[in-house]
């Protein structure tokens, strides 16, 4: 048993000794001189992932950077948003900067490129309705431009341009290679687009936009190379430096630890990486006003006039569609929906929901419409979308007498005699408590030119004639139920109308 355990410890020994001079030779052979990363990544194994992986440069290395000489509020929660306090009519700087790497975009080097820059809305329901909220703002400052170029203080900008109906919008070319320097003066301030006038706190921010082309094959500059914005805010002069005066102050009597929950304030405002904005550059060189989209008309039984005889208020005889046809279905399409905001007296807004499924456009809330169309139009197009009919003010039941056989009198209650047909009564449904509506709705139940209708008269007391007068119709009875018959007028030119 002993010579066993000995050669135990033998062999023991000797395989530990065969597996340090196996080792001895690592250092050796992948020293810190020989050893390299790039030698292991290459193998096959590792080939196919790494082509697969994006590179951090390509996605994290813009090819410019726009700064603007603007000190950033204080007044600013951590990880949000910076914003930036202007004023009014005061120039800014922002500085182009090319910021390439060797190699990057080889295809501008020694080129122009072309860059817009835009003041727009920060508030998505204010950019919903941008085209409204900018021709308010021309009528009520003609000749004035929300955006313009400080040219003399300007920097190495070429061919700049202004567009009469972009009043928001500045463009112009500038070399990436040399120095460049856009002063910009925003002359819209924030409170002009609130409801209510509370001051500059109040206002609605605004987006400073930059927007970066190069040339196509064409000689065009509408190829996309980079787009960054920041948030601003636009106060009458001297207004700006009063709110980051009270911002500092607010934030310096705050504890250490609130502090910490805020961004410093940065002299200088660099923007963001953003997407572009969708209007191209051709439409803006282009930029005649479009007219709203035209479409094909729906099928005439699509707005056939109803039946006489209907009992819904929406049923009038005067050519409104059938509530079924008028509601807007959650599966319309782009098209079907703009023909229904067409139908429904909406077209100002078609180009503005020119994107919008019918699903789309009924997810809006009353709230929505109204800061997207006004308080007027954004409630009628909700009660639309809802198809809440108008209550009309006053129903009335009317029936035209026909010759009564061998002098029998029909009922005014609408009874019927033994031998003769019950009388069909139609209903007619007052939206406006005056005589001309009753002569309307008299003329589209019972297909008689209006131009034709002289006069209204009720039979009164032994059979005399009673002018029906817009008092009278106020003081008629709702569902009040009517006999009525025509006469020629005495003239010969046209009839009147008598109710029993």
């Amino acid at each position: 048993m002993a010579w066993v355990l000995k050669m135990d410890e033998v062999i023991e020994s000797g395989l530990v000794h065969d597996f340090d001079a196996s080792l001895s030779g690592i250092g050796q052979e992948l020293g810190a001189g020989a050893y390299s990363m790039s030698d292991v990544l290459a193998l096959p194994i590792f080939k196919q992932e790494d082509s697969s992986l994006p590179l951090d440069d390509e996605t994290k290395h813009p090819p410019f950077q726009y700064v603007m000489c603007a000190a950033t509020s204080p007044a600013v929660k951590l990880h949000d948003e910076t914003l930036t306090y202007l004023n009014q009519g005061q120039s800014y700087e922002i500085r182009m900067l090319d910021n390439r790497k060797m190699g990057d975009v080889p295809e501008i080097t020694g080129k122009l490129v072309k860059s817009i820059i835009r003041v727009v809305f920060h508030d998505r329901r204010l950019q919903y309705t941008e085209h409204q909220q900018l021709e308010g703002w021309k009528w009520n400052r003609p000749g004035d431009r929300l955006l313009d170029l400080d040219i003399p203080m300007s920097v190495g900008i070429i061919d700049t341009r202004t567009n009469p109906s972009q009043l928001n919008a500045v463009e112009f070319l500038w070399d990436p290679a040399k120095r460049t320097s856009a002063f910009i003066q925003v002359h819209c301030i924030s409170t002009e687009f609130t409801p209510r006038k509370h001051g500059g706190e109040k206002g609605v921010p605004f987006r400073i936009q930059v927007d970066t082309f190069k040339q196509n094959e064409n000689g065009e500059y509408t190829d996309h190379l980079h787009s960054a914005s920041c948030q601003i805010k636009v106060f009458k002069p001297k207004g700006a430096d009063r709110k980051q005066k009270t911002d500092r102050e607010k934030m310096e009597k705050r504890a250490a630890h609130e502090k910490e929950k805020y961004q410093p304030s940065y002299d200088t405002t660099v923007l963001t990486e953003c997407s572009p904005w969708p209007d191209t550059p051709t439409a803006y060189v282009n930029n005649s006003p479009s007219a709203a989209p035209t479409f094909t008309s729906p099928p005439p039984s699509a707005c056939s006039v109803p039946d006489s005889n209907s009992s819904s208020p929406n049923h009038q005889g005067d050519g409104i569609p059938q509530a079924s046809s008028e509601q807007l279905q959650p599966s319309a399409t782009i098209q079907e929906t703009q023909q229904w905001l067409l139908k429904n007296r909406f077209s100002s807004y078609a180009r503005l929901f020119s994107n919008f499924l019918g699903a789309d456009l009924l997810k809006l809330t009353k709230e929505d419409l109204v800061q997207i169309c006004g308080a007027a139009d954004g409630i009628r197009l909700y009660n639309a979308l809802k198809s809440r009919s108008v209550r009309p003010r006053l129903t009335l039941y009317v029936c035209r007498e026909q010759p009564a056989p061998q002098g029998q009198q029909p009922a005014a209650g609408g009874g019927d005699s033994s031998s003769a047909a019950p009388f069909v009564y139609h209903a007619i449904y007052l939206e406006e408590m005056v005589a001309s509506e009753v002569a309307r709705k008299l003329a589209l139940v019972f297909n008689i030119p209006f131009h034709q209708i002289n006069q209204v008269y009720r039979q009164g007391p032994t059979g005399i004639h009673i002018l029906v007068s817009d008092q009278m119709v106020q003081n008629f009875q709702d569902e009040s139920c009517f006999l009525f018959s025509t006469v020629k007028a005495e003239n010969g030119g046209g009839v009147h109308i008598i109710l029993k």
